[in-house]
């Protein structure tokens, strides 16, 4: 079973946060390859079905883990337990504060890079399992980095938002069939990120760019 899980943190409060582009992006996944109802189950929203590759179909469990962002390891690693589903089969989308909005980069391994979220899951799972990482930029200061991940998007994110969600739903079969890689670069031919610089747009109110 691969596992495709968004990060987020439940409820309609925190729906368009920035932190919640993981939740958006597997939504969207489940309305692009019809997969089956939403349930309950391992403390999240999930919904299996299957995503058609070359090589055949590949079936699939979205997860939405309900356990608020620093205990997503605590939901993951339970479905990952019961479909015995070894980590290079484990995906996690998430917000990456670290590329412009709009970017995106897949990446396999390394630290959790202060996201409370990857380090739930790597103190539960170890760090060897695959990210989507969705850039939602910086606000330019240290200390307005809580307010801005639980803060809404922007109206103006709206369209890069939903394109970047929709290029990521489009692509899953290069995803499924485990080609990172050409994954990446299709997300990004089907969603060209603003030309816009992370730490100038959208910043937070009161926010001051650093160099």
């Amino acid at each position: 079973m691969l596992i495709l899980a968004g990060l987020g943190n439940p409820g309609p409060k925190y729906e368009r946060n920035r932190h919640n582009i993981g939740f958006l992006c597997v939504d969207e996944m489940a309305s692009r390859w019809r997969f089956g109802p939403w349930r309950t189950k391992f403390q999240s929203e999930v919904c299996e079905g299957n995503i058609q590759t070359p090589a055949g179909e590949v079936r699939a469990l979205l997860m939405k883990p309900q356990t608020y962002m620093n205990e997503s390891g605590r939901a993951i690693s339970a479905a990952a337990k019961f479909y015995k589903t070894p980590l290079d089969q484990v995906v996690v989308f998430h917000d990456e504060m670290d590329l412009a909005p709009g970017r995106f980069r897949m990446k396999t391994g390394g630290g959790a890079a202060g996201h409370n979220g990857l380090r739930s899951i790597i103190g539960q799972m170890g760090p060897n399992f695959r990210r989507a990482r969705m850039g939602v930029g910086h606000p330019g200061d240290k200390d307005m980095v809580l307010g801005w991940v639980l803060s809404d998007f922007n109206k103006v994110d709206g369209p890069w938002v939903e394109t970047l969600c929709r290029a990521c739903a489009d692509a899953a079969p290069l995803l499924a069939a485990t080609e990172d890689e050409k994954y990446q670069t299709e997300v990004m031919r089907l969603a060209p990120s603003p030309k816009a610089d992370p730490r100038k747009a959208g910043l937070i109110e009161g926010a001051k760019p650093t160099n």
